[in-house]
């Protein structure tokens, strides 16, 4: 099939990726110069591992192609993705200015029945208002359907998850689009849910926000677990060897962050508050989420004696999780506009980010912790959780080690002469 994916971002660029492999014509449409500058000399303009070596197979191979010409890349193309971004508006619920502009281009260039598809995180309800937006931008009338498809990437391992998905949801009420959209997934080896538009909106953010209340759920019970001396790791594993409840997502920390759970779970709980209900749980979630870090500068400031002026503080980590580079709603950057609030001294490290700006960042690790009072694990880097530490220890100020991931052997730090401060790591 020739598809067009309008957006290349993270989805975006993985999904059309993906088509390409299976065998399908790809156009990526993005009006960013930049974006499409470098997508066509076969370089992401993001990090996703493994994902630059399959751009760069298909953008030789020519099965993928990419330009700014909206016009051109509608008409000569039948299956059309809409993959721009929902960011969060000012009341927490998704802003689909994107996506009203992208359906009024369809709707606007269209020379033929199309299948318009969201990709997009959207609110339930957004299938009809492609729809609507779609038909008032159409000179004359031309038929199209409009089907919801959810995706369902994890940053860091989006390549892996696209080729090999749990399910693959379709909203549909039209049996032809229905019909190509199971062409076009046909040789994907998951199960496929067949439903409308609205209950496959609502999987995304159900699917979502549930993971993140395991996330909130067991960092409350971190705290629990700190108060009465309880390795909360022993517990999270006892969980999760219960298939009802699975291993995933219960690993205790500083919470989560990215593009996806913050605004997710802000954006259901704004649906439902929109249709006069309440989802207390999501509430309290979102909640325990925005306290974490806030709980590691109190016993931050318990360590170095209350008070953080002028002490160094080096963080190493500043995407909101490993193999990526995003820092959307991460924890270390709200840590760190703590730190600076209570005017401490930042150093940063990260092995793939690079700040524009403040605060000073290192390109060695060594650096980083170069007379700091104390050093904050901020992202799961397995670069992390190898190092040396024998050999950083004199290198810093005061030997504190904050774990904000429990990664590290608490027994073998505190062998070494650190002072370990983990999340319930007892």
């Amino acid at each position: 099939m020739n598809i067009l994916i309008v957006g290349t971002g993270y989805v975006g660029t993985t999904t059309g990726l993906i088509f390409s492999e299976m065998g399908h014509q790809v156009t990526g449409l993005d009006l960013d110069k930049n974006k499409i500058k470098a997508l066509k000399a076969g370089q992401l303009h993001f990090y996703e591992p493994g994902l630059e070596d399959l751009l760069s197979k298909h953008v030789t191979a020519e099965t993928i192609k990419f330009t700014k010409k909206a016009k051109k890349a509608i008409k000569e193309n039948d299956v059309i993705f809409i993959c721009v971004g929902t960011p969060k508006g000012t009341d927490g619920s998704a802003d689909l200015t994107y996506v009203k502009s992208v359906a009024e281009s369809i709707g606007k260039y269209m020379n033929r029945y199309k299948v318009i598809v969201t990709k997009s995180t959207v609110p339930v309800g957004t299938a009809d208002l492609v729809t609507k937006w779609i038909t008032e931008s159409q000179e004359d009338p031309i038929p199209f359907d409009v089907v919801s498809n959810p995706e369902f990437l994890r940053e860091g391992s989006a390549l892996q998850d696209a080729l090999n998905p749990d399910r693959i949801v379709i909203g549909a009420t039209s049996e032809k689009a229905r019909a190509i959209m199971k062409e076009l997934y046909k040789d994907f080896n998951c199960p496929i849910v067949e439903t409308n538009p609205k209950a496959s909106e609502m999987i995304k953010y159900a699917a979502n926000s549930f993971l993140a209340m395991k996330i909130s759920y067991i960092n409350e019970l971190a705290r629990v677990c700190d108060v009465l001396k309880i390795n909360v790791n022993e517990v999270s594993r006892g969980m999760g060897l219960d298939h009802r409840i699975g291993p995933h997502f219960l690993h205790a920390g500083l919470g989560y962050g990215g593009s996806c759970f913050p605004k997710d779970v802000t954006a259901l709980i704004q649906i439902a508050k929109e249709n006069e209900t309440a989802l207390t749980i999501l509430e309290k979630v979102v909640q325990v989420n925005e306290a974490l870090p806030l709980t590691l500068i109190e016993k931050l400031k318990q360590a170095l004696g209350g008070d953080l002026t002028n002490k160094t503080i080096a963080i190493l980590g500043l995407a909101f999780k490993a193999n990526t580079d995003d820092t959307r709603e991460s924890p270390s950057l709200i840590l760190i506009d703590r730190l600076k609030a209570e005017k401490g001294k930042v150093r940063v490290h990260d092995p793939i980010v690079k700040l524009d700006g403040p605060p000073e960042q290192f390109p060695s690790i060594e650096e980083t912790v170069a007379g700091a009072d104390a050093l904050i694990i901020c992202t799961d880097w397995e670069v992390y959780k190898h190092l040396d530490w024998a050999s950083l220890k004199p290198l810093m100020g005061q030997p504190n080690i904050f774990d904000g991931r429990n990664m590290l052997d608490k027994e073998i730090v505190e062998g070494l002469g650190f002072h370990y401060v983990g999340v319930a790591n007892h």
